[in-house]
């Protein structure tokens, strides 16, 4: 995929393209965007992908300003008019599914069909606990256990990353901490504003998964007019990663 940097309201973005076809927008996970991985291949395959890297991710600034996940929606809505882009299907991943909801909830009639994996951003359950797992309170070594199908295989090993690697992983994490730490992985007031939402969303999740449960997807999509949900056998927090045909699959045969 092609890499450029893009300036948006003072802040470089780090912007992969590759493909061609409709335009399809992709937001990563709180793992960043790496455009080696299986998936990005098959989607490219028939889609002109475009995937930024959220500010403070990967090669993306953070300016001082940017602190809340509404902001970046707010510049990615400004990058889309940047590229010319009045309407756009999009598949969001975790926090990269929160961005897209709050960007889905501005302005409903410039998004095709939507696919949200394993999205965070509302709180469904009781306001005494937590609807997702508190990563940053439990051992680094069980967060892999809640996060692959199959964690020996998919977790990230440090000892195998270069200096630039490891650097960019703990600027990921460390960014991810500043937009999600408190109220923990959601905005209160997105919920009051998700029937605004005018596309065809689906909702999905790896079966697997120990951060979004099935009941939190659930009540997610059950705020979103005529959303419906879906599930991919074998697969953790990031279907992408572990099941990438059956991953690859479901988003072009639902996006058409």
């Amino acid at each position: 995929m092609k890499r450029t940097a893009v300036t948006i309201a003072g802040c470089e973005l780090e912007v992969h393209e590759g493909g061609s076809g409709a335009p399809l927008l992709f937001l990563h996970p709180g793992g960043g965007f790496r455009p080696e991985d299986p998936y990005v291949e098959l989607l490219t395959a028939t889609r002109r992908v475009i995937a930024p890297s959220h500010p403070g991710f990967g090669g993306s600034e953070l300016p001082d300003w940017i602190d809340h996940v509404d902001d970046i929606a707010h510049i990615y809505l400004e990058l889309m008019d940047k590229m010319g882009l009045a309407k756009v299907d999009v598949i969001a991943c975790s926090v990269g599914g929160w961005i897209a909801a709050e960007m889905m909830t501005k302005t409903p009639e410039r998004f095709g069909k939507v696919m949200l994996v394993g999205p965070v951003g509302v709180k469904t359950g009781p306001t005494d606990k937590l609807d997702i797992p508190d990563i940053y309170v439990m051992p680094p070594a069980d967060v892999p256990k809640l996060m692959f199908h199959d964690p020996v295989k998919f977790a990230v090993q440090p000892a195998m990353l270069s200096d630039e690697e490891l650097a960019v992983n703990a600027r990921n994490r460390e960014t991810l901490a500043l937009l999600v730490w408190e109220p923990y992985m959601h905005n209160p007031k997105l919920k009051r504003r998700l029937h605004r939402v005018a596309s065809p969303t689906l909702f999905v999740r790896g079966a697997s998964d120990g951060l979004i449960s099935a009941a939190y997807l659930e009540a997610y999509a059950g705020l979103v007019p005529g959303a419906r949900t879906a599930t991919i056998p074998a697969a953790g927090h990031a279907p992408q990663i572990e099941q990438p045909q059956a991953f690859a699959r479901m988003a072009l045969d639902f996006l058409g």
